[in-house]
């Protein structure tokens, strides 16, 4: 049987450089593989991007109404793998599904997300949620802080500020600067104090 992965990090710890490695490695020996990502991530269109260069398109980018199972059966059955890209965009019913792949179709299925959102208090993704409670393999994919320590903690900050309230996808409109940053917590905690120093 083959299984269900969960592979995750904080930004910018290279999961979609490590995905198309692993779309590359089956690739090379000459198996295919389905690439997809959820439309909610839509600051590179159909395109998975790394911020060192390569990048790829996928095979599939669906919302949030797409059986998952059903496509994969039916448009890419005899694929050697299936990689998915931002899976904390899942539903929880997709992720379900994604299981369904890997149980009964026999394909691998490797998602790669974030665990937690940035605003750090609530139940962040519920895609990652729910990939954590069934996958049958949860893999930690390590990153740094600006500091140096290990980074696990995802932020955001507007205009150079860090913020912890928000709606989970926030669009650039062009005229605040929108920054995601992977700290490790004394660092986040420094950042709050910070803005609670100068009433922020």
């Amino acid at each position: 049987m083959a299984k269900l992965h969960f592979r995750y990090g904080a930004m910018g710890c290279g999961k979609t450089m490590q995905l198309l490695q692993v779309a590359f490695n089956y690739e090379e020996r000459g198996h295919k593989v389905c690439v997809i990502k959820p439309k909610t991530d839509t600051k590179n269109g159909v395109k998975l991007l790394t911020r060192i260069g390569p990048e790829r398109e996928t095979d599939l980018c669906f919302g949030k109404e797409v059986n998952l199972y059903d496509v994969i059966s039916q448009a890419f059955p005899h694929v050697a793998c299936v990689l998915v890209d931002e899976a904390q965009f899942l539903t929880p019913k997709q992720a379900d599904e994604l299981m369904l792949v890997a149980v009964k179709l026999n394909i691998p299925v490797i998602a790669y997300g974030l665990r937690l959102n940035f605003r750090q208090d609530d139940g962040g993704f519920e895609g990652a949620t729910r990939l954590l409670q069934i996958a049958h393999n949860i893999e930690e994919l390590k990153t740094i802080c600006e500091c140096g320590k290990k980074a696990t903690v995802n932020t955001r900050f507007l205009n150079g500020k860090l913020v912890t309230t928000g709606p989970d996808i926030l669009i650039d409109d062009g005229t605040t600067d929108i920054q995601y940053r992977a700290l490790c917590q004394d660092c986040f905690n420094k950042y709050k104090e910070k803005n609670k120093k100068f009433g922020a």
